[in-house]
Parts: C-alpha cells; sequence; structure tokens
C-alpha cells in the first residue's frame, strides 16, 4: 500500500514511529506538510498539489492535524477524501472532536459521564454562571485551548470571577467545569482503535499541578481500566465518528467522567507506558479497512 501522512513534523516521535511501522510491513510511505499542499476542486478529477507535483496513487491517509492548523489541514484531508483515499480518520470528525463545545454538547445528548459544564462568552451574572456547574472550585477553560494551555484552576469564588473577567477581557469563549477533586491531578488515556481499547495509561500531574497533561510535566504509567471506563471510551470514540483517537477519562464519585477525545493522540507516552506496539496496531486498522474500502465509523443523528 501507498500511505500518505499528513504531519508538518517527519522527525516527531508518533510521525516516525508511523512511518517505521508501516514500512516494517512493506508499505511505501510519504510524511507531506498539510500547509505546503494546495488543491484543484473540481467535480471531474480533483488533485492535490505539493511541491510542484500531482499527489496520486495513494491508497490510504493518516492525518496528524494539529490544532492549530485544523482549518487547512482538514481542507487538505477533504481532498484525499474526493479522490477516494482511505481517511485514517474522517475530516468531519476530526472538525467534530476539535470542536471543545461541539463534542460535549454531542457527548452529553448521547448519555456519556461529563463534569458539570458551563459555557459562556460574556456572562452578565458571573455569580450564576458558577452557581450551574456547582461552584468554586471550578476550572476555567479557553474554547481554543490545547495541552493544557489556557486552563486555570480557580479555588475560590473571587478568583474564579477574575479569571472569568480577564478572558472576558480578550473576548475569549470560556467553558467553565466542575473541579474533579477526587481524580487527585490524574487522568486515564484510552487509546481507542477500531472501536477497541486497544491500551491505557494513566498521566499524573506533578506535584502542586491539577493539569495531567504530559506536555505539562506530567508522569504515565501503565493501568487497568475497569469494564465501565472501557465503554465510556469506545462510546465517546463512535459518538466522534472516530477510528483512532485518544480519550482522556477522570475518575469521578459519580463514575468515569469524559475530559476529551483526540482526533490526533500523541504515542510516545502511550507506547512508552504499556510497551505496546501501538504504531503498528494502527497500521493493521489500515490494512484490514482500507482494502476492503470501509472508510469510516459513521456517527448516527446530526451534528
Amino acid at each position: 500500500m501507498k500511505i500518505a501522512i499528513l504531519s508538518r513534523g517527519p522527525k516527531l516521535y508518533s510521525t516516525r514511529r508511523l512511518v517505521e511501522a508501516a514500512e516494517e510491513r512493506g508499505h511505501e510511505v510519504r510524511v507531506i506538510d498539510a500547509l505546503r499542499c494546495y488543491m484543484n476542486i473540481n467535480s471531474v478529477n480533483p488533485e492535490i498539489h505539493y511541491k510542484g507535483e500531482i499527489l496520486d496513487g495513494f491508497d490510504a491517509v493518516i492525518p496528524r492535524i494539529g490544532a492549530s492548523i485544523t482549518f487547512y489541514g482538514t481542507a487538505v484531508l477533504r481532498q484525499f477524501e474526493m479522490m477516494n483515499v482511505f481517511p485514517l480518520n474522517e475530516s468531519v470528525a476530526i472538525s467534530r472532536s476539535r470542536d471543545k463545545l461541539r463534542s460535549l454538547q454531542l457527548l452529553s445528548r448521547k448519555g456519556v459521564g461529563l463534569p458539570v459544564t458551563g459555557f459562556a462568552h460574556s456572562p452578565d451574572d458571573i455569580d450564576d454562571l458558577l452557581k450551574t456547574v456547582g461552584g468554586a472550585p471550578v476550572v476555567i477553560k479557553l474554547l481554543e485551548g490545547t495541552q493544557g494551555v489556557g486552563v486555570v484552576l480557580a479555588e475560590t469564588k473571587s478568583a474564579a470571577s477574575s479569571v472569568i473577567q480577564a478572558f472576558n477581557g480578550l473576548k475569549a469563549n470560556i467553558l467553565v467545569q466542575e473541579f474533579i477533586k477526587e481524580a487527585g491531578g490524574a487522568d486515564i488515556r484510552c487509546f481507542v482503535v477500531g472501536g477497541k481499547v486497544i491500551a491505557a495509561m494513566k498521566r499524573q500531574g506533578k506535584e502542586g499541578e491539577f493539569r495531567s497533561n504530559l506536555h505539562q510535566g506530567g508522569s504515565a504509567s501503565l493501568i487497568k481500566i475497569t469494564a465501565a471506563e472501557r465503554a465510556t471510551a469506545v462510546n465517546a470514540a463512535k459518538i466522534m465518528g472516530l477510528n483512532v483517537c485518544g480519550v482522556d477519562i477522570l475518575r469521578s464519585n459519580h463514575g468515569p467522567v469524559v475530559m476529551e477525545v483526540n482526533s490526533s493522540p500523541g504515542l510516545e507516552g502511550i507506547e512508552k507506558a504499556t510497551a505496546k506496539n501501538i504504531a503498528g496496531m494502527v497500521i493493521e486498522f489500515i490494512e484490514k479497512n482500507a482494502t476492503k474500502g470501509v472508510n469510516r465509523t459513521r456517527t448516527k443523528g446530526k451534528g
């Protein structure tokens, strides 16, 4: 098979591992910077041009699209889809999961456990907004934040009001969520491939830090998840319409709650924590599905 990997960083761990795994299984792989692509959009013969040549002959495409280039990256991925190239994750599913508010609303509608969440742009009554999520302490997030950036823990009502007012001054959309204290600064990353959790790790924030992101200095370790956590992760992936994703879960007093569904999960932390060949499993999924013409896991209903 001929596989394209949409990635701006060919030296990044995840990209390198996917290239290695594909080549080990006898496939031809090419890493392509989505921002360097330009497209001929027509109904007869859609094309993608890259560095002066036409990209063709690909059987599958693996999108490793960073949050900052979601708009253009998904446009390039859509063009591959128009050319009947199998997408590991479909463009519409990536866009759906990248929109924090949209994804939370979809998960909530399907009954998936979530932290109590309020959404606001310019709230007239901050006190009432805080009451909707149970009062301080609360976690306040920029809607466009990634990797733990733009996430603040406000331990008191006055601190929460100050943070919300500051974000209001930036004209930013914010999410206000209940603080799951019992999680102890840890979350669980479930790696889902083809409707199954193939690996899971616990991410623990460094001392004094409530964010567990590895980019924020957190550590990763192997963990055994419960049946409820496994079902929650699989269901969240299905609702988002993602074949491959990382589902981040907190252990709360009222069961597992989903924090985020990541359509481009990193491989380094989970491979090192579990000693599993995750990249190889991803390539194996492509082999089984791209050749069958099975393009994607579709989400039922609207959204």
